[in-house]
């Protein structure tokens, strides 16, 4: 989802601007049915898409699931920074991240230019990170209609002063690797993939998905002294070896969980929660979470809208993965796979330390300031 804004400021003045947190949702004193006696800590979700019309839904939400912060991905670009500011003030739990202006794409000196940007939209309007969407390498073409690569040279200074500033580059690069298989009904993805099918990547058109990911590694290489958090468990969490390889070998990368317990769930639970234990410290809670007035998004877009009614148990789904041993469970979001997946069982202090611990560090924020 894209960041636009849709309101007034002033029609948000009211809004509160802070939230308690209620512990997840649950209501009785034993803990989850999943994990008796579990007290959930306050929650960071690292990985939602919020329109300013939104943010009465998004309280709620974090009230009634135990989130004491929300990073919106889709914070704007330095054009649309000041009213960004305005919003992340009436609603200071929500931290936005600053997005690229592609459309400048054929400038002489791009990539310098949006470091600039970068660096104002940190120091002068409080942006905690980056976004760079899927857009780069996948759809984004330079004056000559070629490709731009994900390690296109020209963004080097983009991510060097990340690196300088220390905010964290949250990246998406990769989608599923069905979406690269042909959008028929053999296809596990088909009921997504008919629904979207811009999501298609099936042709010659489209670069290799590996390819892809090689690029993204080069990123990864070139600039050791920048964070990155690779979205969507590293993009590729198909194969638990690639994630384990690249927490290996750069230790400037994270990943976060973002729309992808369908396929995390699908590996041995046992290999999964060896994974999560040993990058305790590297990997991030996110949802992929959309909330706007007219709609909201979880995880992804299926045939009907979803109501604020299913945001919780879209949360519970997360927490029923995380915290409890359960076999054949439903996942989160099922237009992007019928099928089921085995929790994992994580101990409490892995726990803590995905759900908001390593957030409070790549953001820079104080522990005492968040609801417990």
């Amino acid at each position: 989802m894209r960041h636009v804004i849709l309101v007034p400021l002033c029609a948000l003045a009211g809004l509160l601007t802070t939230v308690s947190c209620r512990g997840g949702g649950e209501s009785a004193p034993g803990g989850p049915a999943w994990r008796p006696g579990y007290v959930r800590p306050t929650v960071i979700d690292f990985h939602g898409h919020i329109y300013p019309d939104g943010l009465a839904r998004l309280e709620t939400a974090m009230v009634d699931n135990g989130l004491s912060l929300m990073v919106n991905l889709s914070g704007g670009t330095l054009e649309e920074a000041p009213d960004a500011a305005k919003l992340a003030a009436a609603f200071p739990r929500m931290v936005p991240f600053f997005n690229v202006d592609w459309r400048r794409r054929g400038e002489v000196g791009f990539g310098a230019a949006m470091a600039a940007d970068l660096e104002v939209a940190v120091k002068r309007y409080g942006f905690r990170g980056l976004k760079i969407p899927k857009v780069l390498g996948l759809y984004l073409r330079d004056r000559d209609g070629k490709r731009v690569p994900v390690d296109w040279p020209e963004l080097d200074p983009l991510w060097k002063k990340a690196g300088e500033l220390g905010v964290p580059v949250a990246i998406h690069t990769a989608d599923p690797r069905a979406f690269w298989l042909p959008p028929t009904p053999e296809n596990e993805r088909y009921e997504e993939l008919a629904l979207h099918p811009r999501w298609s990547f099936y042709g010659p058109e489209w670069p290799d998905r590996m390819a892809l990911l090689g690029e993204l590694e080069n990123v990864f290489r070139k600039h050791p002294e920048t964070t990155f958090v690779s979205v969507h468990f590293g993009n590729n969490a198909e194969d638990l070896d690639y994630v384990d390889r690249i927490l290996g070998t750069y230790p400037n990368v994270c990943v976060d969980t973002a729309a992808r317990l369908g396929e995390i769930g699908r590996h041995p639970p046992e290999k999964v929660r060896a994974l999560f234990v040993k990058y305790a410290d590297r990997i991030v809670f996110g949802t992929d979470i959309g909330i706007s007035a007219q709609g909201i998004m979880l995880g992804s877009q299926g045939a009907e809208m979803p109501t604020p009614a299913d945001i919780q148990p879209f949360y519970a789904a997360h927490w029923r993965f995380f915290e409890g041993t359960e076999k054949s469970i439903a996942h989160p979001t099922p237009v992007q796979g019928r099928w089921t997946i085995d929790a994992i069982g994580l101990p409490d202090e892995v726990l803590e330390k995905v759900y908001w611990r390593n957030a409070a560090r790549l953001l820079k924020v104080d522990p005492k300031t968040l609801g417990r």
